[in-house]
């Protein structure tokens, strides 16, 4: 695992802390026609029912590009809690205020909706301005892009790396939709080490695995050495031999140089083919961030160019995707 100095870590760009920028996109006074309400009155002839939203989402992307694609589009908010409203009829508001706010929290970038429902024509017997409901709801975790990568040059190493898919596809949090093919590569060694100790280790065989997850970072990085070491990691010698290695190369574009514990990407990854190879092997079109980045799929013919032999595709070594449940299981 790569870490570093002490610093915060980010992730999409922004710190990972309760300092998440949450501005607001205020559309108020949206006048829709609808048939709710208890009364079958109310559902025969209807009545103007008025919203009021409140969007949380972090503009600064949008701030800076000047582009509505980094924002929430509020004219399409506007016509689909219009299409809600004037939809299937509901006995309550508060019915209708929960309709509203999935309807909202449905796009992506939307972190978090306030809904007011009003109903000014309310059939009650005494004088009143107003009957309003209001609520607010947050948006369910999603998950974010990860990619890990996995090497093994002691023991069965294929089992190995079987088993460290599957652990890892329990990992509550941590969702795997796909495995790359197994390639081969020579051990990485500390500069100055004798040709004689390393002839005497093994080749590696390396995947990568990508998905998604909900995990914070740290708490990413803490699943990962749980797996390393149930597959008997024992961190002796940098370099060195060992059962399993499995690193997190990516999350979700994140680029951290500050945090004492997690690099994000891995700060050599870009160098090693026999990380991006395989990953440009189950993912073409993936891009590296940070330093010494780019499209995946050229970093790896610029260093298979480089070195011919730097890894070997092992179409005899099967590494399947466990049929585990998103989210992992306990």
């Amino acid at each position: 695992m790569a870490r570093r100095r002490d610093g915060p870590l980010v992730l999409g760009g922004r710190p990972m802390s309760a300092d998440v920028a949450r501005d607001r996109v205020e559309l108020r006074g949206l006048r829709v026609r609808g048939r709710h309400g208890v009364l079958a009155a109310e559902r025969e002839l209807g009545q103007v029912f008025v919203v009021d939203l409140v969007l949380e989402l972090d503009t600064r992307a949008a701030a800076a590009s000047d582009d509505v694609l980094d924002t929430v589009h509020y004219g399409e908010v506007a016509e689909e809690v219009t299409a809600v409203v004037a939809g299937e009829p509901v006995a309550l508001l508060e019915r209708l205020a929960q309709r509203v706010a999935d309807v909202v929290l449905a796009r992506e970038r939307v972190l978090a909706v306030e809904v007011a429902v009003h109903k000014p024509a309310a059939p009650i017997t005494v004088a009143f301005e107003d009957v309003v409901v209001r609520v607010r709801r947050e948006a369910p975790p999603r998950g974010t892009p990860v990619v890990l990568a996995l090497g093994s040059d002691l023991g069965d190493r294929a089992e190995v790396l079987r088993s460290a898919v599957a652990a890892l596809a329990r990992v509550p949090g941590l969702h795997l939709t796909r495995v790359s093919p197994v390639v081969e590569s020579a051990p990485v060694r500390l500069p100055g080490t004798a040709a004689a100790e390393e002839a005497d280790q093994q080749p590696f065989l390396n995947a990568v695995v990508v998905g998604t997850t909900t995990l914070a970072p740290h708490d990413l990085l803490a699943a990962c050495l749980r797996v390393e070491a149930g597959h008997g990691r024992v961190r002796l010698e940098r370099w060195g031999p060992r059962t399993l290695d499995v690193d997190v190369v990516d999350l979700g574009g994140t680029v951290a140089r500050d945090d004492e514990r997690l690099l994000l990407p891995h700060p050599r990854a870009h160098e090693r083919p026999f990380v991006v190879v395989p990953w440009s092997l189950v993912d073409a079109g993936a891009v590296l961030a940070g330093p010494g980045g780019g499209p995946v799929g050229d970093l790896a013919s610029s260093l298979t160019a480089a070195d011919p032999d730097a890894v070997r595709v092992r179409a005899d070594v099967d590494l399947p995707l466990p049929d585990v449940a998103a989210g992992g299981a306990a």
